[in-house]
């Protein structure tokens, strides 16, 4: 089965947070209080959340003329050697055979695995101190739909469709651009479902240069996570055996 992903190319963003809307709009999201903030000028909310899966990030250049703003769409990367499946003590993450992660909210514990070791740093803790992250409109792809957030963008910066179809495109866009504009995502994590067209480093852009992929729970772990961690899924499994009981009775 070919493998799905999504193409974003910042140079034809416009910051007009239509994907904002259109992700909190499909999923049900409900809006949060937020304020504006030194030093990213128009750029709201600050940081994803557990109910904020997708946004528009800005970043402010200062050129020899001028100041510009380079802006990116930020969600889960939807990474094929994805550190959030490796890391996750109760398998509440997989991998879809279309490429992007499922998470199953009913198994997530709340351990914060995949928050720590995401090199992307996307999921949140939501309520219930549930994980969340971009569910790539799986249940509208499953339907042969397109996700909201490239159903709904204006400028045409966000593309769906077959990974190595996007990668042509990108590549083309890349050499019409030229410049600094580069690909991210052909690689990095084993290849990012998620590409970028970049108009700089991506540095520059808030992106990690080589992010890394985590293998398993690290061994760097201190004491205090260790026991933690193990408190967290004895007191899951405490939970549902309570349940499970309250249910026989």
């Amino acid at each position: 089965m070919a493998r799905l992903g999504t193409l974003i190319d910042t140079s034809k963003c416009t910051a007009c947070r239509g994907c904002q809307v259109a992700c909190k709009q499909w999923n049900g999201l409900p809006a949060e209080k937020t304020k504006f903030f030194a030093g990213e000028g128009y750029q709201n909310p600050k940081d994803l959340s557990g109910v904020t899966l997708t946004m528009v990030r800005f970043k402010e250049r200062k050129t020899a003329v001028a100041m510009e703003w380079l802006f990116r769409k930020e969600q889960c990367m939807q990474c094929t050697e994805a550190s959030c499946v490796n890391v996750c003590p109760v398998k509440a993450l997989s991998k879809h055979t279309d490429g992007y992660t499922m998470r199953n909210s009913a198994k997530c514990i709340g351990c914060m695995m995949c928050v720590m070791n995401c090199p992307f740093k996307i999921p949140k803790l939501g309520e219930k101190r549930k994980a969340q992250s971009c569910r790539f409109c799986a249940d509208r792809v499953q339907n042969n739909l397109t996700p909201a957030c490239a159903k709904t963008c204006p400028s045409g910066a966000i593309l769906f469709g077959n990974r190595d179809e996007l990668l042509l495109k990108a590549k083309e866009r890349v050499n019409i651009l030229g410049g600094k504009a580069n690909l991210y995502g052909e690689k990095e994590c084993g290849g990012l479902g998620v590409l970028y067209i970049l108009l700089d480093d991506p540095v520059v852009y808030g992106l990690p240069k080589a992010p890394k992929t985590a293998q398993g729970i690290p061994t760097s772990f201190s004491t205090f996570d260790q026991i933690a961690l193990l408190g967290s899924v004895l007191g899951f499994v405490a939970t549902r055996r309570g349940k499970m009981a309250e249910t026989k009775k």
